[in-house]
């Protein structure tokens, strides 16, 4: 069986460090290429989820060209109305000429009501006269784009500012995971703790081993992804998340980290990948948190420090300094070694018992002991 771990987790050797799918901060690495003219259509379909997506410089990019947008447009129309009317300076007038837009007469002045109109600020200098009836029907429009344009935007801006992601920027794993007994079984620990006073409901936790294998056929699979059983002390669904937890992965024969050692963990090439999924208590929203280890990540034979303590108050604080922080402690080498341990130990116990039932056996159980005192002569001459 470790040979055939050595080929699902491969040795890194003196090739270069591995690059990371998941970052730290929970970000994929990843890129797509080589995509068809089709598939980018989809996302232009899906205006939506692209806009509220796209980085915060192109959002205020947008926002400035919509509106300034428009308003150069609607300008370039008002211009052509009062050109065709002959409101312009410099074009001859006659006597008794009405205009359709009073005080446009030229570009600047039409850009100015244009803006005016769309903002619905109204100066009072400029103001549609009511002669042309073009003008009327462009009013309209323009005020209805406008209304489009502001509800947009802001339910744009609204969505960036609440998505679910900036909830989970507040729920943080510790940078180093390690490995030691707990409650008698070797187990992968990590920390993970809420930086709000807030609750997640209905939390879970759970991992993925990702690492390249090979199939019996020779195929290769890059990424191939193994679940990771995680759980707490008081379970795995539904955490109580007020303070910090720390969450173990027991280390046993069905577990991929079996056949390691404190020798060969360093050497591997893998990444885990641990995710928390929850419901924010304050929106509502579902929000998931992930972070990853590769290998130099994991300590083995070290404990972390404890971070709660109560005060002469009464409140329970948490001392984040010593958050990531471990010691080292006492641990198997490996998990086969500590299994080989616990079974002997167990023989040995096994035996020792049946050594002592053989030795009772030898006595009456039901047999009680009782104190004769001096002895009644019952016998009469």
């Amino acid at each position: 069986m470790f040979q055939l771990l050595q080929g699902h987790i491969q040795p890194t050797g003196q090739r270069n460090r591995k690059t990371r799918l998941v970052t730290k901060d929970g970000r994929c690495n990843i890129e797509f290429g080589n995509i068809e003219s089709n598939n980018r259509f989809t996302y232009v379909v899906d205006f939506w989820t692209t806009f509220v997506e796209i980085r915060w410089r192109f959002v205020l990019l947008l926002f400035v060209a919509s509106f300034t947008g428009s308003w150069f447009v609607f300008s370039l129309l008002w211009f052509w109305i009062a050109k065709s009317n002959g409101d312009l300076t410099g074009q001859n007038r006659t006597d008794g000429h009405v205009q359709c837009i009073d005080n446009v007469n030229g570009l600047t002045t039409a850009f100015l009501y244009s803006l005016e109109t769309q903002t619905t600020i109204g100066y009072g200098g400029r103001a549609l006269t009511g002669h042309c009836a073009g003008t009327v029907a462009l009013i309209i429009v323009q005020s209805l784009i406008g209304i489009f344009i502001n509800c947009f935007m802001c339910g744009v801006i609204l969505a960036k500012i609440s998505l679910p992601k900036r909830r989970a920027k507040t729920v943080t794993f510790s940078d180093m995971a390690v490995i030691s007994l707990k409650k008698g079984s070797l187990c992968l620990l990590i920390r993970v703790a809420n930086l709000r006073k807030t609750l997640l409901i209905g939390s879970q936790l759970y991992g993925k081993l990702l690492r390249t294998t090979t199939t019996p056929d020779g195929d290769t699979i890059i990424l191939d992804q193994v679940h990771i059983d995680f759980m707490v002390d008081a379970g795995k669904d539904n955490l109580f998340f007020v303070c910090p937890l720390t969450l173990y992965h027991v280390i046993n024969r069905s577990s991929p980290f079996y056949e390691l050692s404190a020798d060969t963990l360093p050497l591997q090439d893998f990444e885990l990948v641990v995710f928390l999924d929850g419901t924010a208590e304050t929106t509502s929203s579902c929000c998931q948190v992930r972070t990853s280890y590769i290998p130099q990540e994991i300590q083995w034979g070290n404990s972390f420090l404890p971070i709660v303590s109560r005060t002469k108050t009464g409140k329970y604080r948490v001392d984040f300094s010593n958050f990531s922080k471990s010691v080292p402690v006492t641990t198997p080498h490996c998990a086969h070694c500590f299994e080989t341990d616990v079974d002997q130990r167990n023989h040995n116990n096994h035996n020792q018992e049946n050594h002592d039932q053989q030795k009772l056996g030898i006595d009456n159980l039901g047999f009680q002991v009782i104190d004769i005192h001096d002895s009644v002569d019952v016998t009469r001459m």
